[in-house]
């Protein structure tokens, strides 16, 4: 079954989430949010949960790619089963974006299982995060429709830096057959273009846009009243 990718190639998309103690977090703020990067000619929007998609969705007719963040950080928690992805489908997201690497599921399915259950009962497309190329491999491999570079420097084993990683993108682009989506501590406008020179489909930049509070405390950092 062949399901295409909602947004087009060369695309900007925006992460619209913010978790407490984060003044923003709430569907009414993420669906204002979504608004205003549709302004800004985005051409898609990542949130979370079913209560913020379903926010967006009301404002928005952008495609929505969900994701359902349930349970521990440390392991598996981004979209972990597909009833989790059943649950933003039905909020109104267009594709499911889920954590694609090769570590245990918290309900012992396969990734590959994963994707198959989302295919055939949601019909969408499935965005597969990783942290290496090994993941990219192994996610491509079980079926994801797209890969995309979000967990890089945030699982174990990966070294987290303040700038994107574009090698990672780089290399995924060379070998993988579907389209890579570069994501993770994209800030400026040389971020994006280096990750598109890279060979990413797509761009997703989340905090430098929708997060007001950690932009503050960058700039704040470096002036002479920081602590």
């Amino acid at each position: 079954m062949k399901i295409d990718v909602p947004f087009p190639h060369g695309s900007l998309l925006v992460s619209c989430q913010a978790k407490p103690p984060n003044p923003l977090h709430g569907p009414e703020t993420m669906a204002l949010m979504a608004r205003a990067a549709e302004a800004g000619n985005a051409a898609g929007i990542r949130a979370n949960g079913p209560d913020d998609v379903a926010a967006i969705r009301g404002v928005t007719e952008l495609p929505i790619i969900g994701i359902n963040k349930i349970g521990d950080p440390a392991g598996v928690f981004i979209t972990p089963t597909p009833a989790a992805a059943a649950a933003v489908v039905e909020a109104g997201a267009t594709m499911v974006a889920i954590d694609g690497t090769d570590r245990p599921r918290p309900d012992g399915r396969s990734l590959a299982e994963h994707v198959d259950a989302i295919h055939a009962d949601l019909q969408v497309a499935v965005m597969a995060d990783v942290d290496t190329v090994a993941n990219g491999e192994y996610a491509r491999a079980g079926g994801a429709d797209v890969v995309a570079s979000t967990l890089s420097g945030y699982t174990a084993g990966t070294e987290r830096t303040n700038a994107p990683d574009v090698e990672l993108v780089a290399e995924l682009a060379r070998r993988l057959d579907c389209p890579i989506v570069a994501e993770g501590r994209y800030w400026t406008r040389s971020d994006v273009a280096a990750a598109l020179t890279a060979g990413a489909y797509a761009v997703i930049v989340g905090t430098a846009i929708t997060n007001p509070m950690e932009i503050t405390k960058r700039l704040a950092a470096v002036t002479p009243t920081a602590g």
